[in-house]
């Protein structure tokens, strides 16, 4: 459980490393976390279509809306947390956290290329192969971060501080 909820006592900290337990609890966290009110949501939205009374049924619509704008406040408060575990995982495997961005960047073309083609519809041709070129390299750098995310980290210490494995191993001796 520790490692659940480390990244959000790091809420913000960019700098340093985490190891792999860290970025993986952290995922299983946000994804139970989420399918919880998710799984609220639709206990709520579904009794609304066993009910017949007026007033039951707008009592269920408000509170399923209530789970939905938690869900989207928790959504908005891990973002940063789930970014600041994702830099460090990174860093962890002695990449940049820039790294993270690879795969948002063919977006950023293909909205380009979608802009083009809007203005000019005789390239939509050219633009489509594009697009789909986009959308591969997008799913390639996807699948490359996964990777990344799934490595062992660099044994001792690298450009971005100390390793986390070696600290934790020797937080024992500490209090033996």
């Amino acid at each position: 459980m520790n490692y659940m909820l480390l990244p959000l006592r790091r809420y913000g900290e960019f700098r340093g490393r985490s190891r792999r337990k860290e970025y993986w609890m952290f995922i299983l966290f946000q994804f139970l976390l989420y399918v919880g009110l998710v799984g609220l949501m639709a206990l709520f939205g579904g009794g609304l279509v066993a009910l017949t009374d007026p007033t039951a049924v707008a009592a269920a619509g408000v509170g399923a809306g209530i789970i939905g704008l938690l869900y989207l406040v928790v959504v908005l408060g891990l973002i940063i947390p789930s970014i600041a575990v994702g830099v460090r995982r990174l860093h962890d495997t002695d990449r940049t956290g820039w790294w993270l961005l690879a795969p948002a960047v063919p977006y950023l073309l293909m909205l380009a290329a979608i802009a083009v083609i809007v203005g000019a519809p005789d390239t939509a041709v050219a633009g489509g192969l594009f697009i789909g070129l986009m959308s591969l390299i997008a799913f390639g750098l996807g699948i490359t971060v996964f990777v990344f995310m799934l490595l062992d980290g660099t044994r001792g210490p690298n450009r971005f501080g100390p390793d986390p494995k070696q600290s934790a191993e020797h937080l024992g001796d500490v209090f033996a």
